[in-house]
């Protein structure tokens, strides 16, 4: 059953807010029935019920990545804002999961989200502070067919949509039907769109975000998954990076279209594995698609037209372990002002350790701070926020010594710290053999930061200092930590800052932020910092 409101989705992302009825929706509301669950002896398809599900068809789901927020398209519902002008109208509806598991009434939400065009939610961040919505806008404005971003305000809302920039977009979107969904590094596109003009059949693309902000021309994912005179589309990429789900007609499959999957072997897009079609009762004798994960990927959301309480309804499945994508780790936190304790709303961005390459954005909630990133394993990661006048304090989440266990949460908050005297920053991705001073490759990254708030802020001076746990003797434990310092001091030099600007000092164990009784707490001692000394 559903239910219209008058106002704009508020704070949907980050509170969870319970929907309430709205008396504007008085005789548009849908028979409640009671919900269904049908037995497989493979699989089992369960229905999202009678709070999502009517006898109008529901389509198109997209789930976030904490499973707790589902945006789908209804078709002709009377709430709709296109209903009275033209056949067909779909418009974008969302509910929200509470902690019992129960999903809450759908409600529509106004404009930006819904406009007098067709409308789809194609993509949810991780973090939940973007969507990826159907269609091409300039502030607000419809500008023609493409995919538009929306982010998040402070006061809960949306922003208006404005277009994603792709280069000759429209060499390839020559088609009726054409959609888009995004990896969850942000920084990735997958596009299904007809390339020959008067034809019917769509092939899937990727697009790579740019340092100016626009995306790169569309490049085909190859023979593979594009097959002659067939229909590839609906892509979703896993949390993974690397396992797609598609839906095609391509020989083999059950009926019409069916959901494949594949997975990417290499960094071209072009190497994939042999597609496996989901199979029975995932795929029908009908038209199967729209298929998309939560990031623990053991279950899936998609549209069925079998058993439904309408045209179709949106069901969930379980998967089997063989379609499964990679486990990855979800990571949530706060960004907070490191001298005030505030929430902060930032950019976030995490890289590879030692190589420094750019493995996915973020943005933190303008509301509470609050973000969420997904991160495949086998991979060493440095992870921080940024915001004008403050230096980022990042993390190290090193992956790669972990076994894969299966998909984990992990709740992370980070800091960002106020350029301003006295102000002491700890360089969390500073690393030392052990016994050693000699700085390791995967410290260069941290460093080249603070080189570069020296060379943007040439007033600037620091002391960098470096300091011990309690183990081994003082003399010992001075000197290891002075000739860390200094380590530190000679690279910073070295990339062309003036000695005068930077002083070196080893504390030892003299100065320590936690006891020194357990492994975790002397890990905190053994730390590498700055202090700002004059701006």
């Amino acid at each position: 059953m559903k239910k219209i409101i008058s106002s704009c989705i508020a704070c949907i992302c980050l509170q969870y807010v319970s929907a309430q009825p709205s008396d504007e929706t008085a005789g548009l509301l849908i028979p409640q029935k009671e919900n269904k669950i049908v037995e497989s002896t493979v699989i089992k398809i369960e229905n999202l019920g009678v709070n999502i599900n009517s006898d109008l068809p529901e389509l198109r789901p997209t789930i976030s990545a904490d499973g707790n927020l589902l945006f789908f398209i209804c078709e002709n519902h009377p709430a709709n804002t296109k209903y009275n002008s033209v056949p067909n109208s779909q418009d974008i509806w969302y509910s929200i999961r509470d902690s019992a598991g129960n999903w809450s009434e759908a409600r529509h939400p106004k404009y930006p989200l819904n406009t007098m065009h067709y409308n789809a939610v194609y993509w949810i961040s991780p973090d939940n502070n973007r969507i990826l919505i159907r269609g091409a806008f300039t502030e607000g404005a419809y500008f023609g067919k493409g995919v538009s971003m929306c982010h998040l305000l402070a006061n809960g809302r949306w922003s208006e949509p404005n277009m994603l920039i792709i280069k000759n977009y429209g060499k390839y979107d020559r088609g009726r039907l054409s959609g888009a969904t995004m990896a969850h590094d942000g920084q990735t596109l997958l596009l299904y769109m007809t390339p020959i003009e008067g034809s019917a059949l769509n092939d899937l693309f990727v697009c790579f975000l740019l340092p100016d902000g626009t995306w790169t021309e569309p490049k085909s994912l190859g023979k593979k998954i594009n097959l002659p005179e067939y229909d590839e589309m609906t892509p979703y990429l896993a949390a993974d990076g690397a396992t797609l789900y598609f839906s095609s007609n391509r020989p083999g499959g059950l009926g019409d279209n069916d959901i494949y999957m594949t997975k990417r072997l290499d960094d071209t897009w072009q190497k994939w594995s042999d597609p496996i079609n989901l199979g029975d009762p995932i795929n029908t004798e009908n038209w199967d698609a729209f298929f998309t994960l939560d990031a623990g990927g053991e279950y899936a959301y998609l549209t069925t037209s079998l058993n439904t309480y309408g045209e179709s309804d949106i069901v969930r499945v379980k998967l089997l372990e063989k379609v499964k994508p990679d486990p990855v780790v979800l990571v949530s936190g706060n960004v907070y002002n490191l001298k005030t304790k505030e929430p902060i709303s930032a950019s976030l961005l995490y890289e590879t350790l030692p190589e420094g390459v750019e493995a996915g954005n973020a943005l933190s909630s303008p509301v509470d701070g609050s973000f969420k990133i997904t991160l495949p394993y086998d991979k060493n990661y440095s992870i921080r926020a940024t915001a004008d006048h403050f230096f980022a304090i990042s993390e190290n989440l090193n992956l790669d010594s972990l076994v894969k266990a299966g998909y984990k949460e992990i709740h992370k908050d980070l800091y960002l710290a106020p350029i301003e005297i006295g102000q002491v920053v700890r360089l969390n991705n500073v690393f030392f053999d052990f016994d050693k001073w000699d700085l390791r490759p995967e410290s260069f990254i941290e460093l080249n930061r603070v080189v570069a708030l020296l060379k943007e802020n040439p007033a600037i001076e620091i002391e960098m200092s470096a300091h011990t746990d309690s183990k081994g003797s003082d003399d010992y434990n001075f000197k290891l930590s002075d000739e860390r310092a200094r380590s530190v001091r000679n690279y910073i030099l070295s990339k062309g800052i003036a000695g005068s600007r930077v002083i070196s000092q080893g504390y030892g164990e003299t100065k320590p932020v936690a006891p020194n009784d357990t492994d975790e707490n002397r890990q905190l001692n053994r730390r590498v910092e700055f202090k700002i000394l004059k701006d």
